[in-house]
């Protein structure tokens, strides 16, 4: 006597797999329409934003409710197909089957990792952070994941078509049972032999998953750098050796930071004048900054204008109240406006290590014009630098 397999999914079955269809079909187009909305205002910013943060919140939720489904199938036996003896038909659903299991989990996750490395723009309304352990903050892992994901999902894509072209096909054209067992209904079903996986079915899904991966880091193209202002060399009785200049917004209530990685600073300082100690030139290259995934937004002509001003200046005397300051003129986008440095200085020899940090109003250089209120963008900017020079001879 032959044995039979289960002629209905279990309860919990039909939850996970109708909480994910609805998951899905909400993501797919919540990324397209995101993707494709401009943000070049602060209300189309918001918006854009705000479709963001949605899709990436609800794809964690997809790549958990994916890992609980699978362990829960792990343990589950579940209906055969009705019809075994269509061998090709068979093999193509175990494969769409196999497919959607991977890219519910691996998409979402490639999702993450990007996001999790990089810094700004759309956050994942949870209470966890939006970092992840193990994953730095580094442009070039957030861009080979974004392309890992954007392929992963096309992938998605297709397999959820022919898993809805094939329940469809089975109810309309051959009227059979399929879609029946996996809804919540209590009608005698058809009995069936016991399911049984063939290997070709994982191993090609896993030979897909493979092939996407390495065409899309094969035709990943580098992110092209922006053109950055050559700055000609200083002559300075301190030479810096090793340096960072940082700037830290607020960007949708997260804190977002930059770094410029052309900079020069003419250094004259004498510890042992006053109440003058010296005076310091800094010309910065604008188009240096990387500021997460805003760099780009950051060098147009509403924030930075990179191209019509790719450098920025602060000049000042070294004076010393308390602590060290640099009370001086900062130049930012044909603007020039007050400000003071404070820092710390520690002298050893030659050799001098230097941390300080300012803080400004972007407003005030009219940077982010378009956003005139803190909804999206914050006011106040932090700058931080922190160095070490050595003595010229």
């Amino acid at each position: 006597m032959t044995s039979t397999a289960p002629t209905h999914y279990s309860g919990v079955t039909k939850l996970f797999h109708w909480t994910t269809a609805a998951l899905i079909l909400a993501l797919i187009p919540l990324g397209l329409v995101a993707n494709w909305l401009p943000y070049e205002t602060s209300e189309q910013l918001s918006q854009k934003a705000q479709l963001f943060t949605i899709h990436k919140t609800l794809g964690v939720m997809v790549f958990f409710v994916a890992l609980a489904r699978i362990i829960w199938a792990l343990g589950q036996a579940k209906p055969g197909p009705l019809h075994p003896q269509r061998k090709a038909e068979t093999f193509l659903a175990e494969l769409v089957h196999w497919l959607l299991y991977g890219s519910l989990v691996l998409a979402p996750l490639t999702g993450w990792i990007g996001h999790a490395a990089t810094t700004g723009f759309a956050p994942i309304w949870w209470p966890f952070g939006q970092s992840l352990p193990g994953v730095p903050k580094d442009e070039h892992i957030a861009e080979t994941f974004a392309a890992l994901h954007w392929t992963l999902t096309k992938v998605m894509a297709a397999a959820v078509f022919l898993h809805i072209a094939g329940a469809l096909k089975h109810q309309i054209i051959d009227k059979d049972a399929t879609l029946r067992r996996m809804w919540f209904s209590k009608d005698d079903m058809p009995a069936v032999p016991h399911h049984r996986t063939p290997i070709a079915a994982p191993l090609g899904a896993t030979i897909i998953f493979a092939f996407a991966s390495v065409g899309a880091l094969a035709f990943t193209s580098p992110a092209e750098e922006q053109e950055t202002a050559a700055l000609a060399e200083v002559q300075s009785d301190w030479t810096v050796t090793d340096g960072t200049l940082a700037i830290t917004v607020l960007q949708l209530g997260s804190d977002v930071t930059g770094t410029f990685s052309d900079w020069t600073a003419d250094i004259s300082f004498d510890p042992d004048a006053g109440p003058i100690y010296g005076e310091v030139t800094t010309t910065i290259a604008i188009g240096s900054l990387t500021l997460g995934s805003v760099t780009d937004q950051a060098m147009g002509q509403d924030f930075f204008n990179a191209e019509d001003f790719p450098t920025a200046t602060f000049i000042g005397p070294i004076t010393r109240d308390e602590g060290y300051q640099v009370i001086g003129e900062l130049t930012v986008k044909g603007v020039t406006a007050p400000l003071t440095l404070d820092f710390d200085l520690t002298i050893d020899g030659d050799t001098a290590q230097m941390t300080g940090t300012a803080a400004l109003d972007r407003m005030t250089f009219n940077v982010g014009a378009s956003m005139p209120d803190e909804s999206n963008l914050g006011f106040p900017v932090q700058v931080t630098i922190d160095l070490i020079a050595t003595r010229s001879e």
